[in-house]
């Protein structure tokens, strides 16, 4: 999956607004456009799309943690310069405060069947032996499941 098809099922999923994204950014202490935020949004083969890299898909994640959690005193997490599937699946979970239980019935929601060592295998250390990378289908069955639970009326439309 790529960062801009992510941007687009969390900002459908949620029905967030153009507005409502620029403030998600900027409960992250960064500043975007409308501009911006509509090339993210754009399919591949529009001539104005623009590529969402791994820091901006970050900084939008840790804007959605603070916007969803409150934002914590101090200084803020600095986005990585790097993403993978398995830390935007926990950026994810922390946003939405989600248990391995709550996780659990979103995949049931994608029907798919998931354990819980498998979620905890996903959330552990890569240094760890029982860490597991989260593939691309993994988090897509996840989207699709956040999806049909907070939007059930367009579930079909996507």
């Amino acid at each position: 999956m790529n960062n801009n098809d992510i941007l687009r099922r969390i900002r459908f999923t949620f029905d967030f607004s153009d507005s409502q994204m620029i403030s998600i950014f900027a409960a992250a202490d960064t500043e975007v456009t409308r501009a911006q935020i509509s090339d993210w949004l754009k399919k591949e083969d529009d001539p104005d799309f623009k590529q969402l890299y791994d820091k901006e898909l970050a900084i939008f994640l840790n804007g959605f943690i603070n916007k969803k959690r409150g934002k914590k005193e101090g200084e803020q997490p600095k986005p990585e310069k790097s993403l993978n599937n398995n830390m935007i699946f926990r950026k994810l979970k922390i946003a939405l405060n989600m248990k391995d239980e709550d996780i659990l019935e979103v995949f049931s929601l994608a029907e798919l069947k998931v354990s819980k060592h498998e979620i905890s295998a996903i959330f552990r250390k890569p240094t760890q032996s029982q860490y597991r990378l989260c593939k691309d289908q993994f988090l897509r069955n996840f989207l699709h499941g956040l999806q049909i639970k907070h939007r059930p009326q367009d579930t079909k439309a996507s």
